[in-house]
């Protein structure tokens, strides 16, 4: 008897799922297959077993016939290994799959995708062809592992290279919403040669890891297109944007991106933009990178094993010029008059790295020029260095004034004479601040205009011996009612010119790494100021993060100054922008100023903003910064990636401070801690309703009723809320 199609179709996956199924999912097992970042950490066994959420793309076997016909095998699971019905009907959640087919032309370095579509611009009526997925093709399968089979409506053309490099690049997602499990994304890749011979070349310049540093999790075009090495298939030079005449190629396209308002065709006044899928307008004219566009290995990572790691040595036209889009190859404009007719000869001049910063070589010419400074240590060998060593507080008790001995020498272990450090942009200051518990509202003095520490000058008080053995006594006591563990935080910089006495010296400065020392001051158990974020997160985007000056660069020490209590009222006097003047002080509380930041864009959305006034009067308006972390839709900005800051799970907790933040632009001030926290980022007023209707005055205190919904363990939870 002939078994139809669909029975032995169903049979084979009912056969897997019964096999599958005696893989029970617990809760003891759930946080091995699911974070709590994602929304199937939170749902319940019965939900977990029937659902069996997750998805795992392989395609794992590919091939092009003789007459060009492309096909794939492709193998969709959950993430256990259950083989997933792509219709959605034998196992829940239907999945779409598209696939892209490209080779790399042998003596070339990039793609060239065999399909294709033509693209025509309703704006300028011109059509451009476009790298993209395939269409027209069918599905056959499941076979007995619960395989599909793809041939591709595209074919390759019938004298396609069989000894090139090829490769079948396909996207997939499973819609899980009903479930209110999201959507599930994944992308899967297979290299092959047609003749059967071993794939030897591959286009690998950057990994995708070096981009989740910053982006999280990289994925674009509504999530299905994940991870760089994908995304190269289509990004190619053969691919335009008809709407605006600009390439999409990955290499022009993402160093413009990047560089953004730093642009010199921004600067001058114009845009970068691309216009995508619907005509949906990105622009990018104003992208602030957050680390100088100097830093090219911030990207090009040297520690990844990327097969063209150092592929950023040699340079193109296409490559340099995007960045520095105000030069004109063609006739040498802003390119010392020199046209470059040919990629050839760039490499003459500018070498992998010269004798000089500064010069014409990649690595001499890519070093931080922002504003004059700070230059990236690790980018040039001319930095001295300034190093702070061995801090220790004496007499650090309750109504008296502490000493503190530490080391000042350069890289090289010289020691650094505190003379040398009087002229500016020379410094070194020592910051007094405490309880740990919470900084803010402690009183140095009558004479102290800052907000819960105080800043001495220890160029002026101290004093060091030939060996770089430093010695530095306050003139500000530790309040006679003192309880607790204070802090005692260094900070300093250093004055430096490159090539000086040259038509390019340049002058700049360098900070060093701060160094805190906590001590108890009434002989209570030492009790160090508890981490929330770690500098080595932040520097994951911003490589060297270095503020006020280079001097504060460690969180330690930011926390210091950046408590409940402090304000940049002190700076409104003076503000470079009319309108500051004539505002209210702003918050520059660590949590509530990091959350607002990061915030940026999207507080204009809430009827919100936040601008501080910096040293100088300086106008810091961040309603335009562009959290760069990618939402599993491909979105930018998606602030739930809370872990990308926060170490120790922190972000899973409500704040632990007991101080109210004081916000003298904000319609309640001062708020409570958490509610401060966290309307950092919700920053609508119907959040701050939220919190105010659930805060009420006890005992004389503002008591917030949060944690009785949103503690780690309730169905309100933080990181429950933030899951994805």
């Amino acid at each position: 008897m002939r078994i139809p199609p669909s029975v032995r179709r169903t049979t084979r996956l009912a056969a897997i799922t019964t096999v599958a199924a005696l893989a029970i999912v617990t809760a003891g097992s759930r946080a091995n297959l699911f974070s709590y970042k994602d929304k199937a950490y939170y749902a319940d066994a019965n939900t977990l077993n029937f659902v069996r959420p997750g998805l795992v793309l392989k395609v794992t076997k590919a091939s092009i016939a003789s007459d060009g016909t492309i096909t794939a095998t492709i193998l969709a699971t959950d993430k256990q290994g259950l083989a997933l019905d792509r219709l959605g009907v034998q196992t829940p959640g239907a999945l779409s799959i598209s696939c892209v087919a490209a080779y790399i032309p042998q003596g070339q370095k990039q793609y060239v995708a065999y399909t294709t579509r033509v693209q025509t611009s309703p704006i300028t009526n011109k059509s451009a062809t476009q790298a993209g997925t395939d269409s027209g093709g069918k599905w056959a399968g499941p076979a007995a592992d619960g395989s599909y089979t793809y041939t591709f409506g595209t074919k390759a053309p019938t004298n396609f290279d069989t000894n090139a490099t090829h490769t079948v690049g396909c996207q997939a997602s499973r819609t899980l919403t009903d479930f209110d499990l999201g959507t599930n994304y994944a992308t899967s890749l297979f290299n092959f040669v047609p003749s059967g011979a071993p794939v030897t070349t591959v286009r690998e310049v950057i990994k995708n890891q070096s981009c989740n540093k910053c982006h999280d999790d990289l994925a674009f075009h509504g999530g299905s297109r994940r991870g760089l090495e994908y995304c190269i298939l289509c990004h190619t030079p053969q691919t335009t944007d008809p709407d605006t005449g600009n390439t999409v190629d990955m290499v022009v396209m993402t160093h413009k991106i990047h560089m953004g308002a730093n642009l010199p065709s921004v600067k001058a006044g114009g845009s970068y933009q691309i216009i995508g899928f619907n005509q949906g307008v990105s622009d990018w004219s104003t992208v602030g990178l957050p680390t100088d566009p100097g830093n090219c290995q911030v990207c090009h990572e040297q520690t990844t094993g990327a097969a063209q790691a150092k592929a950023y040595l040699t340079p193109s036209r296409t490559a340099c010029g995007a960045c520095h889009d105000d030069v004109n190859f063609a006739t040498g404009a802003n390119h010392v008059s020199l046209p470059q007719v040919s990629d050839a000869s760039c490499g003459n001049c500018h070498i992998p790295q010269g004798d000089l910063p500064l010069d014409a070589s990649i690595l001499g010419a890519h070093i931080n020029r922002s504003n004059g400074g700070p230059i990236n240590p690790g980018m040039t060998s001319s930095i001295p260095g300034m190093v702070f060593g061995n801090l220790q507080v004496k007499n650090g008790t309750a109504g008296s004034k502490p000493t503190i001995t530490f080391t000042l020498k350069d890289s090289a272990g010289n020691p650094i004479a505190l003379a040398d450090l009087k002229t500016s942009p020379g410094r070194l200051a020592a910051v007094l601040a405490g309880p740990t518990t919470d900084y803010g509202y402690t009183n140095f003095g009558s004479d102290v205009t800052t907000g819960g520490y105080v800043s001495e000058d220890v160029v002026a008080g101290g004093s060091c011996d030939a060996s770089g053995n430093c010695q530095f006594t306050f003139t500000h006591a530790i309040p006679s009612t003192a309880k607790g563990t204070f802090a005692i935080g260094l900070e300093g910089r250093r004055g430096l010119t490159l090539l000086p006495g040259t038509k390019v010296a340049l002058t700049t400065e360098y900070g060093a790494k701060n160094l805190v020392s906590y001590f108890a001051v009434d002989g209570s158990k030492l009790a160090a100021r508890r981490t929330v974020v770690d500098i080595a997160k932040c520097n994951q985007c911003h490589t060297m993060l270095s503020l006020h000056g280079t001097n504060r660069n460690q969180i330690e020490m930011c926390v210091l100054c950046h408590n409940a209590s402090e304000t940049d009222v002190a700076r409104r006097p003076t503000a470079t922008n009319a309108d500051d003047k004539n505002t209210p002080a702003q918050s520059v509380q660590f949590a509530y100023m990091i959350h607002r930041i990061h915030t940026g864009e999207q507080l204009n959305e809430m009827g919100a903003g936040y601008t501080v006034v910096g040293f100088g009067g300086s106008h810091n308006d961040f309603t335009e910064v562009r959290y760069p972390a990618f939402s599993p839709a491909g979105a930018v900005g998606d602030r739930r990636a809370c872990d990308m800051c926060h170490v120790n799970g922190s972000e899973q907790t409500l704040p632990q401070t007991a101080n109210a933040v004081k916000i003298p632009q904000g319609l309640v001030n001062p708020l409570p801690p958490i509610t401060a926290a966290c309307t950092g980022c919700h920053a609508d007023i119907s959040s701050l309703g939220h919190a105010v209707n659930n805060t009420a005055a006890i005992g004389g205190k503002s008591v917030e009723a949060c944690t009785a919904c949103h503690s780690s363990t309730s169905d309100f939870s933080v990181s429950r809320i933030h899951a994805q």
